[in-house]
């Protein structure tokens, strides 16, 4: 077998799908061909990570109705909005409101924290706390009752 033959056999055998190759000659001349073992690189196109924009309303539409229910004669005031509730406008301060206070239609409940904006929540209507439903700093869903007020 000429030096020809044997780049040949490597080129072939280099092109085609065939991993290995074994020939013996009547000779006992051997020939062992083996390609190396292609190694597979998998690489994770980093995939953009979306983003949260921060969408001011005009003022007249911030505000939205707060969900009173009567039950037992007591209304009750959900939260307009998913939030953090905070009972006052400061760690320091005393809270807006306590149980057996009482408000009228305008006054500041508490305040609701949605993406880094306090929303004062007020009450829609005279009465007295009878119950405060929720701890503060804690996070509430749209429509948590907030308040229970007769």
């Amino acid at each position: 077998m000429e030096y020809s033959d044997i780049k040949r056999l490597l080129d072939d055998m280099g092109n085609s799908k065939v991993d290995s190759l074994d020939i013996e000659f009547p000779d006992g001349t051997k020939i062992k061909m083996k390609k190396n073992e292609a190694k597979i690189i998998e690489t994770i196109e980093p995939r953009p990570v979306p983003t949260i924009k921060e969408v001011t309303l005009p003022a007249e539409a911030k505000e939205e109705p707060k969900a009173v229910v009567a039950t037992e004669n007591y209304k009750e005031v959900k939260s307009p909005m998913v939030g953090t509730f905070y009972s006052a406008p400061s760690p320091k301060d005393e809270p807006y409101v306590k149980v057996g206070d009482k408000v009228k239609k305008g006054d500041v409940l508490c305040v609701v924290e949605a993406m880094k904006l306090m929303n004062e929540i007020e009450s829609e209507f005279d009465g007295e706390i009878v119950e405060i439903c929720v701890k503060n700093e804690e996070m509430v869903e749209y429509g948590t009752t907030l308040f229970k007020i007769k």
